[in-house]
């Protein structure tokens, strides 16, 4: 019965220190204060077009190669949080002609925004992989290349021995981009 006594005066006393605790305001106006900067990075375009698709007779040859829908600049939300962009392109020539590449990038009406013009060597029996300089679009820059829609590939081939279907080689292009964001 003692044992039973202590337990209800120790329940009595004690209990209610359970049911306190520690608090403050809450400040629910921080969340107006959060700035979230994410980072994405993404692929922009790739191709790998054998020589044997380049023939001619051994002079300078401009060829429209590819058109591509753009359409990441039509989602608000990334354009509206958008700060930054930066464009990084590699070139690989297995080719023994220079090529030039240029990407157009196009608004709506078919009007050239920008082109980024990336020059690659002749292949010549050693590693041909060119990184070019990466391409910054802030600012006014940014804002025009958020208009842009579609992305039309150029390629213009530098004068050297005319190709043929059994030409070897190849000529590659990869990009990638990554995007800065502040959502406030």
């Amino acid at each position: 019965m003692e044992l039973f006594l202590k337990n209800k005066i120790f329940l009595f006393l004690f209990l209610p220190f359970a049911f306190i605790s520690c608090s403050s305001d809450l400040d629910f106006d921080q969340v107006n204060d959060l700035k979230l900067k994410p980072v994405f990075v993404a692929n922009v375009a790739y191709f790998d077009v054998p020589a044997n698709e380049f023939t001619d007779n051994g002079e300078e040859q401009l060829i429209t190669f590819d058109e591509k829908e753009f359409d990441v600049f039509r989602k608000k939300f990334f354009t509206d949080n958008l700060v930054k962009l930066e464009l990084d392109c590699e070139t690989e020539n297995t080719i023994a002609r220079a090529f030039t590449v240029d990407l157009l990038l196009l608004n709506e009406n078919g009007n050239v925004l920008e082109t980024v013009t990336l020059e690659t060597p002749a292949y010549s029996g050693s590693p041909n992989v060119i990184k070019h300089t990466t391409e910054i679009f802030e600012g006014q820059r940014l804002d025009l290349l958020k208009q842009t829609v579609k992305i039309r590939f150029v390629v213009k081939m530098g004068a050297g021995a005319p190709l043929d279907e059994n030409s070897p080689g190849s000529l590659k292009l990869k990009s990638g981009a990554t995007a800065y964001l502040v959502i406030e």
